[in-house]
């Protein structure tokens, strides 16, 4: 007789009195829907993390240390891992932005299914979609890649993006994928962004529920700029200004 796998999960909650930390248990039946960084969280000083010098003064704080980063995505790639992690899995990355999110989901996912002896083949293809203009999203969206997808056709896909906002993009970049017959297509937000009309439906797999704030690092960018941070952080109104084009 089989029994359900349960695990232990720590939930971690943000907020102005500090990181809060709540204990559960959650069952093989029920997916978390992301880990909630509360409203009015100022984030961590920046004295205690290493980060470059030249960008002294153009970040407030760190919002997302790397290292929560990192654990957080083991925990997508278990949940990824059981639920479409068979055979093959066509993983499909949103450039620039999801490059480092995907390279370690996919590292991640390839370790664990290694580690339960489950035979599983990826492969990554690129996508790049560009809607920005400094900090404002634009009602213009480029897409950007192989306009033939047809090895997606009758296989398992998973849409690696790095932040979710209004979801018009990803609505956008899933009906281009569908065109391609696949077998199911799911996909995988780092952040979700709690902005006015949000994205009625969240992504099938979240990293972090953010503030609407706008953040940087972990290849995130401002207009190219930050993508060498190694945590998420939230750029200053000096940081705007200085690399405003």
């Amino acid at each position: 007789m089989r029994f359900p796998r349960v695990f232990c999960c720590f939930v971690i909650r943000l907020s102005t009195s500090g990181v809060k930390m709540t204990h559960s248990l959650v069952g093989s039946g029920r997916k978390e829907q992301g880990v909630v960084i509360e409203e009015g969280w100022p984030g961590y000083d920046l004295e205690l993390f290493n980060y470059p010098e030249h960008y002294r003064g153009d970040i407030e704080s760190v919002l997302i240390p790397h290292g929560v980063i990192m654990n957080r995505i083991e925990c997508l790639a278990r949940d990824i891992l059981e639920e479409i992690g068979h055979h093959t899995l066509m993983v499909l990355c949103v450039l620039k932005g999801g490059y480092k999110f995907c390279a370690d989901l996919v590292d991640s996912i390839k370790a664990q299914s290694h580690s339960t002896n489950r035979k599983l083949t990826t492969r990554v293809e690129f996508i790049r979609l560009k809607s920005y203009l400094n900090d404002h999203s634009t009602e213009d969206l480029h897409i950007i890649g192989p306009e033939d997808l047809s090895m997606l056709k009758g296989k398992n896909v998973l849409i690696v993006e790095a932040i979710v906002e209004t979801g018009k993009t990803m609505k956008a970049l899933l009906q281009h994928v569908e065109m391609f017959q696949p077998k199911a297509v799911k996909v995988a937000g780092l952040l979700v962004k709690r902005v006015p009309n949000g994205p009625g439906t969240l992504p099938d797999y979240v990293g972090f529920v953010i503030p609407n704030r706008f953040v940087v690092g972990y290849a995130l960018d401002y207009n190219e700029y930050f993508r060498d941070l190694n945590h998420i952080c939230v750029i200053s109104e000096t940081g705007k200004l200085k690399y405003k084009v």
